[in-house]
């Protein structure tokens, strides 16, 4: 496995996405093969894990709604990448869920680290619970984070790719619980002053095309 672009201090929103190569469960993977395209980008502590199987299952069965958005999927694991393919067929067996994007592994934590997900002091996996989503430019746009024992909401991350991609062009913002279809906001214009004709000038509405 190797990095690039290893930044000083944890991702934050807006940042380039720390470019890897490494393996994954189907070949050898780099996050710049991503360009072109947005990235659901999750992580996992560990495999054989009963939250992470809820969610590997969850993702899988949404995989046909992400690709639909043009939004690639890749998960990651510390574990090794036999650990991968067992747990993978494992899931199969059990669930009757064919896993069908790559999932990379992180031994080292090196990729982690890079993310910041961990820092270099810790002696285990357990915080690396989060997933990044990441534009066609390669820059994060969103980033969530979550406990050990808390699953992730599938619909939440459909719902995220969508607004993301909604609000793009800089000219509307979602509101809270925005969904496809739904109205939209006006973006915020820092030139303009208020004129006293419309008490709503700071929250105002555009209706959905």
């Amino acid at each position: 496995m190797t990095l690039s672009q290893i930044p000083a201090r944890a991702v934050h929103i807006g940042d380039l996405a720390p470019d890897f190569t490494a393996r994954t469960t189907q070949g050898e993977r780099a996050l710049r093969d991503y360009r072109g395209q947005w990235l659901l980008f999750f992580s996992h502590p560990a495999d054989f894990t009963p939250v992470c199987t809820t969610e590997f299952i969850g993702i899988e069965r949404a995989a046909d709604q992400f690709r639909a958005m043009n939004c690639a999927l890749l998960g990651l694991s510390v574990d090794s990448l036999y650990a991968h393919h067992a747990w993978l067929r494992a899931i199969q067996q059990s669930f009757g869920v064919a896993i069908s994007f790559p999932v990379v592994e992180d031994p080292s934590m090196a990729i982690g680290r890079a993310y910041g997900m961990i820092d270099d002091t810790a002696q285990s996996s357990a915080a690396m619970r989060c997933s990044y989503v990441i534009d066609p430019e390669g820059v994060v746009r969103a980033i969530t984070v979550y406990p050990h024992n808390v699953g992730r909401s599938v619909a939440e991350m459909l719902r995220l790719v969508a607004a993301l991609q909604r609000a793009d062009d800089g000219i509307v913002m979602t509101p809270e619980g925005w969904r496809p279809g739904d109205d939209l906001l006006h973006a915020p214009d820092p030139e303009a002053m208020p004129d006293g004709s419309a008490a709503d000038w700071f929250c105002r509405t555009v209706p959905a095309s």
